[in-house]
């Protein structure tokens, strides 16, 4: 095998990053305090960061920075103020989730590379290609693809030359990642936000299945699959663990690199992963990399299982022989700690210190020796000095000029000014050249990229006009629904209809006033289907919560309207879609505050949209969800569980909340918040910038009670909407047991 796979580590301190280069990684991705998906890890601060980038790379291994979170409109100023920091480092990728962070780093700040991150859960050819179109040049694939979904991706990537990376070690996510609402609903901790207080790994309510934690699934481990990775063509393999602790780190990466260095020169794989034990682990599976996705992905307990293992070795566990391996892991544990520590204290990250020394006199170029550790060199200015100008040249006039060079690879340690001659005068556009050419010298012959003001975004234009109603149903019995009342209707697709294609054809065919709304994961053939079902029916708008069926129809000139689940926040995502995509208009995420909804700016001829009523789905999971709660004739997942199984249960935690657990026909698993989302307050808040609000009445049974029929209450929002606020009352007292929890908390 000529080709090595990148091995990509976890840095969730300096520490661990440390540990990771001393382990032998290619890549280290981590975060700063700001804008990154792991706000439980410790990261690092930007002052260290440019020593990390030196240690790293005189040790062969690339840095990536997370900045994986939707942003907010209000830290945009933030965001722009460290993005111009941030281009003059030697970085080598930047991890983003947010479409407006995309639009930002693709028009304003094009020397930084792109790397889309899990949290955008790209799984299938569409979005590939739309993340290519936003200048990605690499992408975190959906750690529930299998290896034959991996491989045709890509192939997809590479013919848009970008990379491809793959989780191979590390937590699980029972529900696809960017999809999962639970901890921003139950606490305001939005995983969207890093904030993620993981409530799947939390103790519920004994199920009928007997199970404790029945949403806890086993580590992912690909350690046996290398050579499947490898002949998939994949170009990086992630070990997950920015919250874990150093020793962890280095006991990771180093077993993964020794087995990729003996596959590269033996052509061998090391079936023997118990090592990977000796670390906290939840048990391993690689269930979604071979397609098994099987009841033997759950664990019944969340925490470390290392001693358990050891101590089952020899047959079944006692309290002796618990507390014995309990010892032997703890003086494991601490051999190699002592270990690491002892390497990872031999690699500083301290800048450099160089001596500045400025000379000069009247009628000749100023001239400035640099003195570093190992190198000395000379710059000089173009023009002479003179004895006329706006400031004269003194020690802190020249600092104030020079110290931007601390943002580098080095800091000025001394700056001499003894060998310049008094009262002399340079113009201020000299210095700024003898900053650059320093800049240029100091930081790898790249060039200092002066900082960017913020794009202004003009206030929209105020609507002018009444706010529509849309509503989406997703059962063929509603379809009644259209012929008396004139709100949009829209019909949600399932996530798997390659068996009915034919038939949801005709169905729109004959029902032209419906407008398909494709939904978030289309995996697959699946995928292909919707495209399909898509340019057959050229419809004359949807909306999609796929940003792979979004690009498919942009490319064909099928108007489109980008769905909740995207996750849009902020004003920079709606130029992001109307820009490239030429998006007609967008939903706008629940997620959000009133406070933080007031900093959003729409485009000009863009619609923006927001859902008022609707059951709120927590997460979206591959894996069946009975199992572990309610029990399953079946062990493993097939096609025909996706396509046909129709199946509700429910699950309680330690707070007696409550949650619906849904599967309907081509559909995955999902959980229901217990109550639906109701929000009548937006309505008067914003009455100039939304176009529409939309009401959720599919027949998904949660606590939430409508006394009224369904046209009887699509009635009433629209007499609503017509400000008749009276009815405002009358509204929350027709659909008891409701909620708007995140309009207040936000994320």
């Amino acid at each position: 095998m000529n080709k090595h796979i990148e091995l990509l580590a976890p840095g969730g301190d300096i520490e661990s990053i440390k540990a990771a280069i001393l382990a032998g990684a290619d890549a280290v991705y981590c975060g700063l305090d700001k804008f990154n998906a792991r706000n439980r890890a410790a990261n690092i601060s930007f002052e260290d960061l440019q020593g990390i980038l030196r240690l790293a790379h005189k040790n062969n291994c690339q840095v990536f920075l997370t900045l994986n979170i939707i942003i907010v409109d209000s830290e945009i100023p933030a965001l722009f103020s460290l993005l111009n920091k941030l281009v003059n480092t030697s970085i080598d990728g930047v991890i983003i989730q947010d479409l407006g962070l995309f639009y930002i780093l693709s028009k304003h700040f094009k020397s930084l590379k792109i790397h889309a991150s899990t949290q955008l859960t790209t799984h299938n050819q569409g979005q590939i290609k739309f993340l290519n179109k936003l200048n990605a040049t690499r992408v975190n694939l959906s750690r529930e693809l299998n290896i034959n979904e991996i491989k045709e991706l890509k192939e997809v990537a590479h013919q848009n030359n970008m990379l491809t990376e793959v989780f191979v070690h590390g937590s699980n996510c029972i529900s696809f990642s960017g999809l999962c609402y639970m901890s921003s609903v139950h606490g305001g901790n939005s995983g969207n936000r890093g904030r993620c207080s993981q409530p799947c790994r939390d103790q519920y309510v004994t199920t009928k299945a007997g199970k404790d934690f029945p949403l806890n699934l086993k580590d992912n481990s690909a350690f046996s699959d290398l050579c499947q990775l490898a002949d998939a063509g994949v170009d990086s393999l992630k070990i997950e663990g920015r919250i874990k602790k150093f020793h962890y780190v280095y006991t990771v990466v180093d077993i993964w690199r020794k087995q990729l260095d003996a596959f590269y020169s033996q052509n061998v794989v090391n079936p023997d992963k118990s090592a990977l034990y000796s670390v906290f682990n939840r048990d391993f599976s690689n269930a979604f990399l071979s397609g098994n996705i099987s009841k033997d992905i759950f664990i019944d307990n969340p925490r470390d299982n290392s001693a358990i293992r050891l101590a089952e070795l020899d047959g079944p566990s006692t309290d002796k022989s618990l507390e014995k391996a309990k010892g032997d892991i703890y003086d494991e544990r601490t051999e190699i700690i002592t270990k690491v520590e002892a390497g990872i204290n031999q690699l500083g990250i301290s800048k450099d210190a160089i001596a500045i020394n400025i000379s000069g006199e009247l009628g000749s170029p100023l001239r400035v020796s640099v003195k570093m550790p190992d190198a000395s060199f000379e710059v000089y200015s173009n023009s002479f000095l003179t004895d006329k100008g706006n400031e004269t040249l003194s020690y802190d006039m020249i600092l104030k000029r020079l110290k931007v060079l601390n943002d580098g690879e080095y800091f000025i340690e001394q700056l001499n000014v003894e060998n310049l001659h008094p009262n002399l005068y340079l113009p201020f556009n000299e210095l700024t050249a003898i900053k650059r050419k320093l800049w240029f010298f100091l930081n790898n012959s790249k060039e200092f990229v002066d900082p960017l003001e913020i794009p202004a975004i003009k206030k929209h234009t105020p609507l002018g006009l009444k706010t529509s109603l849309s509503v989406l149903i997703s059962s063929p019995n509603d379809v009644f629904i259209g012929h008396i009342t004139d709100s949009t209707i829209y019909f949600q697709l399932p996530n798997c209809f390659k068996n009915e294609s034919s038939e949801y054809f005709d169905f729109f065919s004959n029902n032209e006033k419906l407008i398909p709304w494709f939904p978030s994961v289309l995996i697959g053939e699946d995928y292909k289907t919707a495209v399909e079902l898509l340019l057959g029916l050229h419809p004359k708008i949807i909306v999609t919560d796929n940003s792979g069926i979004a690009f498919e129809a942009y490319k064909n000139g099928i108007p489109w309207v980008a769905g909740p689940m995207l996750n849009i926040v902020n004003s920079f995502s709606l130029l992001c879609l109307k820009e490239n995509f030429n998006c007609t208009g967008a939903f706008i995420s629940n997620e959000i505050s009133k406070l933080q909804l007031k900093g959003i700016r729409k485009p000009d001829d863009f619609k923006l949209y927001y859902s008022i009523y609707h059951p709120i789905v927590l997460m979206t999971s591959r894996q069946c969800l009975f199992h572990q709660v309610s029990g399953c004739e079946k062990n493993k997942i097939d096609d025909t569980c996706i396509s046909l199984c129709e199946k509700t249960s429910s699950l309680q935690n330690l707070k007696e909340e409550t949650f619906l657990i849904e599967k309907s026909k081509g559909n995955y698993h999902r959980i229901y918040n217990e109550t639906n989302y109701l929000n009548t307050e937006v309505i008067k808040d914003f009455p100039e910038l939304f176009t529409g609000f939309m009401i959720d009445l599919r027949d998904i049974n949660t606590e939430s009670q409508v006394i009224q029929d369904k046209p009887a209450l699509i009635k009433q929002f629209e007499n609503l909407l017509k400000r008749n606020d009276t009815l405002n009352n009358e509204i929350k007292l027709d659909i008891e047991n409701t909620n708007n929890l995140q309009y207040k908390k936000g994320i």
